[in-house]
């Protein structure tokens, strides 16, 4: 390992147990201790009594309500080590923050120390070397604007308010890595805060273990506080939207996309959506609220090679809706942000299948029609392309050899109703279920560790704990989709 060590000035205040203000885990901290995390910081240390406080707590999913004891939001490298610092030395709960997308909410704790990464937001472009350095609070629709203005882009997610650390570090995938492979396939380096504090760099050239543990693993080794990625030319303008058809027609429009796509260019990159129509200005007033099925589409290429390929699908059955056309990258990638937004509840099943079979149409076709929610949806996104020519060993990041990935979000504007949507989602899971195969780490709930471990495989599972024993033997990151080191 190589690590590099910066000198800094310890500043750690009064530690005594003074007057006793906030309490972490069941044990009473000094004031002292808190003045001297915020005396450390360059950044805002926010407790409950804060006025803050709640809006730092909120999580994208509304459904998670967690109350940190504090909240330690970093500005820099240096906040980052001496939050963590502050935590192992009280032996206190961690959680990190990136862009707080978790659907499952790890990157919140009740009681703890949360480390939020969130006002770390810088980005650098080097349009010369085509490489873009970003921290580990940047939102995707940061990077999108940033490295969209050279022309060129990170293939990497389709809502533009998900944090890019939690994105990347699970792999990554996105309208454009049939074209250009996972986020990760274009990350060049990270620097990470380990367990103990010191800072590593790690590459294809150094430390390269961390490096294929990073590409797929999540946060289970260290704080990434940066990354550096390879850029790719797009756009500005891409032929992209969706076409919609009524959910009656599914069987059809499925068997004619499954023949569609078999043989499509790698600069072509689908989702097939079903859910009901949602009430959005584009959206015809009688449209609204019918249950719709359809093919979203983004074409990583010339616009008129891209409206060549997307003849077939415009052209099939009685589309209802057609909004596939010429636009800015930017706009077709915050397309899904209104049905993603902050503070609905949201719940997930996934799996990866490796072909779409008529069983899967019925499936699809049968839970499709039942839906009832406004904001429950299921994206199956397509993989293969230059995703599946990466070989699987290469990174952590296990099945590039699927076919399909299905997303089954059984989601409810409020807690009204969420019970019944998280049982229609685990009933479509459950029917799929002679056809998994894998499933993507970034679309896992909390369940629990024998399906952590499917999302990896055996031998790389095995691996990760191996690295987890090297880069954080005591499991300190352990609010994650966590790989223990015993």
């Amino acid at each position: 390992m190589t690590f590099y060590c910066f000198d800094q000035q310890s500043r750690t205040g009064d530690e005594g147990w003074g007057e006793v203000s906030t309490v972490i885990d069941g044990a009473p901290l000094a004031s002292g201790a808190v003045d001297g995390l915020r005396a450390s910081l360059r950044g805002e240390v926010i407790g409950p009594a804060d006025e803050t406080y709640d809006e730092h707590r909120k999580v994208w999913n509304g459904s998670i309500d967690r109350r940190p004891s504090l909240i330690a939001r970093c500005a820099g490298v240096a906040d980052v080590r001496a939050a963590i610092r502050f935590a192992r030395e009280r032996d206190l709960l961690v959680a990190v923050r990136g862009g707080g997308h978790s659907f499952p909410g790890l990157s919140f704790c009740d009681g703890g120390l949360l480390i939020d990464l969130g006002p770390m937001r810088g980005i650098r472009v080097d349009p010369i070397a085509r490489t873009v350095r970003a921290q580990a609070g940047t939102l995707l629709g940061d990077l999108d604007r940033e490295t969209q203005e050279f022309g060129m882009a990170v293939p990497a997610g389709i809502v533009t308010h998900t944090g890019l650390a939690g994105l990347t570090l699970g792999g990554g995938i996105g309208w454009i890595m049939r074209k250009y492979g996972l986020t990760i396939d274009q990350l060049l380096s990270v620097d990470m805060v380990t367990a103990d504090g010191e800072f590593v760099r790690a590459s294809e050239h150094e430390n390269a273990d961390l490096f294929w543990g990073v590409r797929g693993g999540g946060g289970n080794f260290g704080i990434v506080t940066e990354f550096e990625f390879r850029l790719n030319p797009l756009g500005p303008e891409v032929m992209a939207g969706p076409v919609f058809w009524l959910m009656d027609e599914a069987p059809q429009v499925l068997r004619f996309y499954r023949d569609w796509v078999a043989d499509c260019p790698d600069e072509l990159m689908t989702i097939v959506v079903q859910r009901r129509a949602p009430a959005l200005p584009i959206i015809p007033a009688d449209l609204v609220g019918k249950p719709i099925v359809g093919v979203v589409v983004c074409y990583a290429g010339p616009i008129d090679d891209a409206e060549r390929v997307m003849r077939p699908l415009k052209q099939f059955g009685s589309p209802v809706l057609d909004l596939c056309v010429p636009k800015p990258y930017l706009t077709h990638q915050s397309m899904f942000d209104p049905s993603f937004r902050h503070g609905c509840w949201y719940y997930v099943r996934s799996c990866d299948v490796a072909a779409i079979d008529d069983d899967i149409i019925d499936v699809m076709s049968d839970f499709g029609s039942r839906i009832t929610s406004p904001v429950t949806s299921v994206a199956l996104w397509q993989m293969g392309g230059a995703v599946a020519r990466v070989a699987e060993s290469e990174t952590a990041f296990n099945g590039r050899n699927a076919g399909f990935t299905f997303n089954i979000n059984g989601n409810s504007e409020t807690g009204d109703g969420f019970e019944a949507e998280r049982e229609w989602a685990r009933a479509y899971w459950t029917a799929l279920a002679p056809h998994h195969t894998s499933v993507y780490v970034n679309f896992l709930m909390e369940e629990g560790e024998e399906r952590v471990r499917e999302a990896y495989g055996a031998e790389k599972f095995d691996r990760l704990k191996a690295l987890k024993r090297t880069y954080d033997p005591t499991n300190f990151f352990r609010l994650n989709q966590n790989i223990r080191p015993d």
